[in-house]
């Protein structure tokens, strides 16, 4: 189980940020709502240790603050809304066995086979999107923070990275989403945190 609790941060911009509780199940998903610069996104942030916060953050009982934070964020991984790609291949972000292993969710998102060997220069912002999604489940995280996985897909893309989503909360996964598609948010979620001014409602 994830568990927040009185996460916060003093003087954030305009406000003081939080304090957030949570707990969220395996397999559990959230939706974390509120106007664009309520703070959405840096609460994915906190959560995931990429941002300076105050509180306990929790994995099954073991504190964020007891273990390595890149093995924190395998374990919890923060998706962006604009994710970055630091080498020129697509391979060089994936370890050697990932096309093998990550194939019928590769084919649900609507991915070719030929993709891992793209430059990332060539990829569309849609391919992108979806390339991060597939990355982000190649460590095999317990959790999951989305920040707007699907704002720059189609309609099939769309359907494609929620059935993907869906299909690993079915064996586990819990997943924190920020969306400002209520629809998507009624699709995946069944708990909601609202968000207004750095503060939950």
């Amino acid at each position: 189980m994830l568990r927040i609790e009185s996460l916060r941060r003093d003087r954030f911009g305009p406000f003081d940020f939080g304090p957030f509780d949570l707990a969220l199940a395996p397999g559990e998903a959230c939706a974390v709502t509120g106007p664009s610069g309520a703070g959405k996104s840096v609460l994915l942030r906190m959560i995931a240790d990429l941002d300076p916060s105050e509180g306990r953050v929790s994995l099954d009982g073991i504190d964020r603050e007891a273990m390595p934070a890149p093995l924190w964020r395998r374990q919890v991984t923060y998706l962006a809304a604009e994710p970055g790609w630091w080498a020129e291949t697509v391979a060089e972000h994936f370890s050697a066995d990932a096309p093998a292993r990550l194939d019928p969710e590769r084919m649900a998102l609507l991915l070719p086979p030929e993709v891992f060997g793209w430059p990332v220069a060539r990829l569309s912002t849609g391919e992108r999107q979806r390339l991060a999604l597939l990355r982000a489940l190649a460590g095999g995280p317990r959790v999951l923070l989305l920040d707007e996985p699907t704002a720059s897909l189609d309609p099939d893309s769309v359907r494609g990275a929620e059935a993907v989503i869906e299909a690993r909360r079915a064996a586990g996964l819990s997943v924190v989403l920020v969306s400002h598609d209520p629809a998507q948010v009624t699709r995946l979620t069944t708990r909601r945190l609202a968000v207004a001014g750095g503060r939950p409602l």
